[in-house]
């Protein structure tokens, strides 16, 4: 059984402030914002990372996530001037939970990068 920070949230094993959850996906506020709005789209499934779902071949749900992504981000008041979505995939990419998610950042100008 599949235990990390992200599956326990889901079970409600943890808490965290819900902003959207539907069949396929639970949306929560990051507890450590990089923005004034910093949400993580998670899928309810478990994957491991970007490539777990292309091995398991749910490209569609994983267009699914970027649609709730854009749901989201009208939602909380953020579509109209703008939002930056990432994805942190391994070591490198400063990927720190083992549970595919999307950050959806908002509500300030983000400026052409976040790291300098």
């Amino acid at each position: 059984m599949i235990s990390d920070v992200f599956c326990k949230i889901i079970k409600g094993e943890l808490p965290a402030e819900v902003i959207y959850k539907d069949d396929d996906f639970l949306v929560i506020k990051d507890i450590n914002p990089q923005a004034p709005v910093h949400l993580l789209i998670i899928p309810i499934k478990h994957y491991d990372s970007l490539e777990d779902f292309l091995e398991k071949k749910d490209t569609a749900l994983l267009g699914k996530a970027l649609m709730t992504a854009h749901k989201v981000s009208h939602q909380v008041g953020i579509a109209e001037k703008g939002y930056r979505i990432i994805l942190n995939e391994g070591e490198h990419g400063g990927k720190l939970v083992p549970h595919f998610h999307i950050h959806l950042l908002g509500g300030k100008r983000l400026g052409p990068k976040l790291v300098k």
